[in-house]
């Protein structure tokens, strides 16, 4: 709990990848990638309960070995491509209310953000807390450096055409500061989240990650990258 508040943890991992195969079973640093959000909410001092979703009996089974609960199957209506993050998350929700189960918060970490850590959770939950009556999300957020608009142009016949100014050359030091959605972690009051089925609104925070937590796997080159990141002692 948090200031008396329950939290829940949910982890998202569905089997069938199309960038990476079995994505979400990749080994990193010696782990499956479902190991290290699963890593992250055994160790936070906020969490009352967690569950991993999937619609994988190898990836439960994979799940239970290291302490985690799949107390269910997902509907396979709802673990295609295009199947919606909140579809899943509402069915998690609901599962556990019916069992007269209801949390305040929850929290939702993707295996394809294996970086974020139980005091990221924590650091993120506290202040969503503390700003509770003028917030009632906070997702993760990355200074945007390799793609700020300043430097995106526009190709016709190879030639360089900038989007909105004057081809020029700009100093990273004189960029205003811009955020991306990093994908790192996602919190938000239940109510909230059923209501507007959405972690993005008026009422969101950003909780900032550092460049190095900020990698999300979708092919073999995140992997690469991510892997080495992982096994950098000086980075944890």
């Amino acid at each position: 709990m948090i200031n008396k508040k329950k939290v829940l943890g949910i982890i998202t991992a569905r089997s069938g990848s199309k960038g990476l195969k079995n994505k979400n079973l990749k080994k990193i640093n010696g782990f499956p990638l479902i190991y290290w959000p699963i890593k992250a909410f055994q160790k936070s001092k906020y969490l009352d309960d967690f569950c991993l979703s999937t619609d994988s009996i190898k990836i439960a089974k994979i799940a239970n070995k290291y302490e985690c609960k799949t107390p269910f199957l997902r509907p396979k209506k709802i673990s295609h491509d295009n199947s919606s993050s909140i579809s899943v998350l509402k069915h998690c929700i609901n599962f556990f209310k019916k069992k007269n189960n209801v949390f305040d918060y929850v929290v939702l970490l993707e295996p394809t953000s294996p970086m974020t850590t139980a005091k990221d959770i924590d650091d993120a939950l506290k202040i969503l807390d503390k700003k509770r009556d003028i917030a009632d999300s906070i997702v993760g957020v990355a200074e945007n450096l390799n793609f700020h608009p300043e430097f995106n142009v526009n190709l016709k016949s190879n030639k360089l055409i900038k989007v909105k100014k004057k081809l020029k050359h700009i100093r990273r030091q004189n960029l205003n500061k811009l955020y991306i959605f990093d994908g790192s972690l996602y919190i938000s009051k239940t109510n909230i989240l059923l209501k507007k089925e959405t972690f993005y609104h008026k009422k969101t925070l950003g909780h900032i990650m550092p460049k190095s937590k900020s990698f999300e796997l979708d092919d073999i080159v995140d992997y690469i990258c991510i892997n080495a990141l992982m096994k950098n002692k000086k980075l944890k």
